[in-house]
C-alpha cells in the first residue's frame, strides 16, 4: 500500500505531464469576477479584503476562474490548451476560513468538445487510481440536455429562460413546477403598448407616491419585470408538458436504464430525442469503460448551482457521500468573462484531503 507522500508524488507526477501546462494563479485575485459569474451564494463563502480605494480581492477560491481569464488575456482563442493544477484554495465553511488543497484540468478551446470532456473524466480516474479509488460513485447530468429538452418539448420560450435558471436550484425548481402544474387564475389587464410606454406609467406613479427614482429597484427594472409578467401569463404551459418536464426531472438510475426511459417518454409524447441522448450517452459509456465496477447514476435534475455550465456535468463521491471530483463542460464562463466567440471547455476539480482521507478508509 502506497504512503501518503508517495500518493501525493504520484499526483504531482499527473499535473506535471508533459502534455500539459501547470498553472499558478496568484493566491489573492480580484472578487467582482467571483461576484460576477458565481452571484451572491458563492461570494458569501470569499474571504475578502478591500485596498484603500475600495476595490475588492479574494485569497483564490478556486483554479478554474483565473485560468481561463489568462487564457482569453494571453489572447489564446483557437488555440487547444490543457492547463493542470495543484495547490491551496481558500474559503469560509460555516463562518470560517478554511485552507483546502485542490488538483484539477482545465481544457480550453479544444477542436472536439466531446474527446475533451471524456479526457476530463479519464483524468479524474486516474487521479483516484493513485489513492486506489476504483468503484467511486459516479453522478451525471445534462445541462445542455435539459436545454434541448425544453426546446424539444415545446416549453414556450417566454418560459425556457426562467425555468432553465432554476435548473440545478431543487427547491425553486419544484416551486415553479408546482405553479405551472397547478396555475392561479389571473386577471390581467391589457397591457400598455411599449416598454416606454409602461416605464412612463411607473416613473409617474413612483414620483406621486414620493418614491425616490434612484433606489434599489429603477423604474427600468420594474417594467421589465411587469413586461415578462405579461408575455409568461400569455403563454401557458400545456398541462400536458408540465408532467413531461416533472417526468424527465424525477429520472434518476442507473445510466443506460435512464436513457431509455427518457427516450420512452420522448416517443411517447411524439418526438424523437435520441440523437441528444447519444451524446451523453457515449460519455456514460466511456466513464463504464474507464471503472468497471464505479456506480454511473444519471441524475435528470442534476447541474451545479453555477450558470455559466453548457454541457455534461458530473460529480464522483466516496464512501461517504463527499464529493471527491467533479466538473463538465463550462463553455458559458468564457463567454461571460468577454471571449468574442465561443470557445469550448471542460474541466474537473479534485478535493485532495478528501482522496487521503478516502484513501485511509
Amino acid at each position: 500500500m502506497k504512503t501518503a507522500s508517495e500518493r501525493y508524488a504520484a499526483l504531482v507526477r499527473l499535473v506535471e505531464s508533459r502534455t500539459v501546462t501547470r498553472a499558478e494563479p496568484p493566491l489573492l485575485l480580484p472578487a467582482a469576477p467571483y461576484f460576477d459569474l458565481a452571484g451572491e451564494e458563492f461570494g458569501r463563502n470569499l474571504l475578502l479584503t478591500t485596498t484603500n480605494n475600495g476595490v475588492e480581492y479574494c485569497l483564490r477560491p478556486d483554479f478554474t476562474l483565473p485560468i481561463a481569464q489568462q487564457y482569453l488575456e494571453e489572447g489564446l482563442i483557437g488555440v487547444p490548451s490543457a492547463f493542470t493544477y495543484l495547490g491551496p484554495i481558500f474559503r469560509q465553511l460555516a463562518s470560517t476560513p478554511v485552507e483546502f488543497e485542490q488538483a484539477g484540468l482545465e481544457l480550453l478551446g479544444q477542436a472536439e468538445s466531446d474527446q475533451a470532456l471524456d479526457q476530463v473524466l479519464t483524468f479524474a480516474r486516474w487521479a483516484l487510481a493513485i489513492y486506489d479509488i476504483t468503484a467511486p460513485n459516479v453522478r451525471f447530468g445534462g445541462v445542455g440536455l435539459f436545454e434541448a429538452f425544453l426546446e424539444a418539448a415545446n416549453v414556450p420560450p417566454a418560459w425556457r429562460s426562467r425555468i432553465r435558471h432554476r435548473f440545478g436550484h431543487p427547491e425553486a425548481l419544484q416551486r415553479l413546477m408546482e405553479r405551472l402544474a397547478n396555475p392561479e387564475e389571473r386577471v390581467t389587464a391589457p397591457a400598455p403598448d411599449s416598454r416606454d410606454t409602461v416605464i412612463e406609467i411607473v416613473t409617474d406613479a413612483m414620483l406621486s407616491g414620493g418614491l425616490s427614482l434612484i433606489g434599489s429597484r429603477t423604474p427600468e427594472e420594474i417594467a421589465d419585470r411587469y413586461l415578462e409578467k405579461q408575455a409568461l401569463d400569455a403563454a401557458p404551459v400545456p398541462a400536458e408538458t408540465v408532467a413531461l418536464l416533472q417526468d424527465y426531472l424525477s429520472v434518476a438510475e442507473s445510466a443506460e436504464s435512464a436513457f431509455v426511459r427518457i427516450s420512452s417518454l420522448c416517443h411517447e409524447a411524439g418526438f424523437d430525442f435520441d440523437e441528444p441522448l447519444g451524446q451523453v450517452r457515449n460519455h456514460a459509456a466511456a466513464l463504464a469503460a474507464l471503472s468497471p465496477s464505479a456506480d454511473v447514476i444519471f441524475d435528470a435534475s442534476f447541474s451545479p448551482r453555477l450558470d455559466y455550465y453548457t454541457g455534461i456535468v458530473f460529480e464522483m463521491t466516496g464512501s461517504d457521500g463527499e464529493v471527491l471530483a467533479s466538473g463538465g463542460e463550462y463553455g458559458r464562463m468564457l463567454e461571460r468573462l468577454g471571449a468574442p466567440e465561443p470557445v469550448s471547455a471542460s474541466g474537473c476539480a479534485l478535493w485532495v484531503d478528501r482522496l487521503e482521507r478516502e484513501a485511509n478508509l
